[in-house]
């Protein structure tokens, strides 16, 4: 082997892409979409006369539609 060989040899790259996951960006999915659940059913419970149901309803509704809304968009960097 050359000096030359050594010096001019291609950079090391990984084999895979990386992964694209951003735990911030992760954290604000989840966060939002169950905050928007839960303002969504405490508008509903407030219009049907209990803001308490509609808050109780929108946080059971809310997290999991808030943790389907994350593995929707980082689902593949696991």
């Amino acid at each position: 082997m050359s000096v030359v060989t050594l010096v001019c040899s291609r950079r090391m790259e990984p084999s895979s892409p990386r992964s694209n996951l951003s735990l911030a960006g992760a954290g604000s999915v989840l966060i939002g979409t169950t905050a928007a659940v839960i303002v969504v059913a405490v508008a509903v419970g407030w219009a049907a006369g209990s803001t308490a149901w509609g808050f109780l309803v929108g946080a059971i509704l809310g997290i999991p539609a808030g943790v389907f809304a994350t593995y929707k968009r980082y689902g593949h960097a696991l």
